[in-house]
């Protein structure tokens, strides 16, 4: 009695294991930027929720510390990344930045991260 053989071939599986060892690579480049990210985004929300008035580069010099507690990179975000708007005596906190990955060869990856909290407190200046 014959059986009929089913499985992947070894050809097969080098091709299956070539496109997972591609996006492998990919994630292991890309997932840290995201990871500093979220960082960035918990830094804020913590500078959110103080209160008390507060000056610009008091606020700035905060959130650069709290970056520092979360690891970021300090040539990831620079101090002209960071915005602050004023609307009345409401304040909103900017950070929008770009961070270039390298792949392989000639292709970098470009990320752009952009991300707005209200602030409790009042800014001055």
């Amino acid at each position: 009695m014959k059986s009929k053989q089913t499985g992947i071939t070894l050809i097969g599986f080098l091709v299956v294991l070539m496109v997972v060892s591609f996006f492998g690579y990919m994630a292991m480049k890309l997932v840290p930027a995201y990871t500093e990210f979220m960082g960035v985004s918990k830094a804020m929300s913590q500078l959110a929720t103080e209160d008390g008035p507060k000056s610009v580069t008091q606020v700035r010099n905060d959130l650069m510390k709290k970056l520092d507690f979360q690891y970021v990179s300090d040539d990831t975000i620079t101090p002209q990344d960071i915005t602050i708007k004023r609307t009345g005596n409401a304040s909103q906190l900017n950070i929008s930045y770009d961070k270039r990955i390298p792949f392989m060869y000639n292709i970098d990856f470009l990320l752009h991260f952009e991300k707005s909290v209200a602030l409790q407190g009042n800014v001055e200046g």
